[in-house]
C-alpha cells in the first residue's frame, strides 16, 4: 500500500536519498528542507528524475508558522529525520550549545509530533511516526556525549509514545544508523573547534582532532550510506517491523554486548 510520507531534513544525506527511493517505489513524498535555498534545487532534481509524486517544502523547525503549516498537511507517516550535533568533552562544552542541540533534536521534533498525532487521534487516523535516532541513542562514547544524549532522549520519548498511542492505532518506530559517511558526523566533529581554546580548556585541540580522525579512518567510521538508505526505504513506509532498527547488524550486535556489559561496569 502506498503512503504519503512527510520527511524533515530531506535536503541532504539519509533524508534526501530515502525520499527519492521511496518516491521511486510509488509513495507520495513531502520532502522538507531546513532552509529555503534547498527547496528549488531539490524540486528541480525531482523533476529531472521524473518524480511527479515528490513535493518539496521548507520546514524550519525554529519557525512556529512552518510547524503549524506542516501540521495541517495530510500524510500517513511523519519521519522526524532533521537533526544536528555538538561534539566535544561534556565536562567543558558551553551549556548554551547543549541547549541548542536539545532544541533541534528533541524539543522541536516533539512539538511537531504532538500536533500531528493529536490531530490524528481527533480524526481517528491510524498513522505512523518514525524518529531518526542513532547507534549513539544506545551507548555513549567519549566526546560525543552531548549529541548522543539527545538521541537517548528521543529513544525515551519514542518508547513512551509507542505505549501511549497504541490504543489509537498510531505506530512509533526508530531507525538507528551506524557511522555512515554522509558528511553529518564529520561536520559534527568540526563543531567543538569553534570554542575549544588551548589557553583555557583542559582538552587540547590536537588531541581531540586526532581522536576523531582516527575513528573516521576505520571501516566502522566511514561506512557506505547506501546500505542505510536502502533499509530506510523499506522501514519507513512499512506497516510492520521492529520498533528499533539498528543498521548494520554488526553495530546492533556491538550495542547489545555494550548494554549487557554495562551491568558490570565499575567506577
Amino acid at each position: 500500500m502506498t503512503k504519503t510520507i512527510l520527511i524533515t531534513g530531506a535536503g541532504s544525506g539519509f533524508g534526501k536519498g530515502a525520499a527519492i527511493g521511496m518516491a521511486r517505489n510509488g509513495h507520495s513524498i513531502i520532502a522538507t528542507t531546513h532552509v529555503s535555498s534547498q527547496v528549488t534545487p531539490l524540486r528541480e532534481e525531482a523533476a529531472v528524475l521524473g518524480l511527479k509524486n515528490f513535493r518539496v517544502e521548507r520546514l524550519d523547525l525554529f519557525d512556529p508558522y512552518d510547524i503549524k503549516q506542516a501540521q495541517s498537511w495530510d500524510f500517513d507517516v511523519l519521519w522526524n529525520n532533521a537533526g544536528m550535533g555538538e561534539a566535544g568533552p561534556v565536562w567543558e562544552i558551553p551549556v548554551d550549545l547543549v541547549r541548542k542541540n536539545y532544541e533541534v533534536n528533541v524539543f522541536l521534533p516533539l512539538i511537531l509530533t504532538q500536533g500531528v498525532v493529536q490531530k490524528w487521534v481527533r480524526e481517528g487516523k491510524k498513522g505512523k511516526v518514525v524518529f531518526t535516532s542513532s547507534m549513539g541513542g544506545l551507548f555513549t562514547p567519549a566526546n560525543w556525549g552531548t549529541y548522543v544524549s539527545t538521541k537517548h532522549a528521543l529513544e525515551a520519548f519514542a518508547e513512551a509514545m509507542q505505549q501511549e498511542l497504541h490504543p489509537y492505532g498510531i505506530k512509533i518506530q526508530t531507525v538507528n544508523p551506524g557511522a555512515y559517511y554522509t558528511g553529518y558526523n564529520e561536520t559534527m566533529a568540526d563543531n567543538p573547534f569553534r570554542w575549544l581554546d588551548d589557553s583555557k580548556n583542559f582538552t587540547k585541540r590536537a588531541d581531540l582532532r586526532k581522536g576523531f580522525d582516527d575513528f573516521f579512518a576505520t571501516p566502522d567510521g566511514k561506512m557506505d550510506p547506501k546500505e542505510m538508505i536502502d533499509r530506510m526505504i523499506e522501514i519507513v513506509p512499512a506497516d510492520t517491523g521492529k520498533f528499533r532498527n539498528v543498521v548494520p547488524r554488526k553495530i546492533e550486535d556491538m550495542l547489545k554486548r555494550h548494554q549487557l556489559a554495562a551491568w558490570e561496569n565499575q567506577i
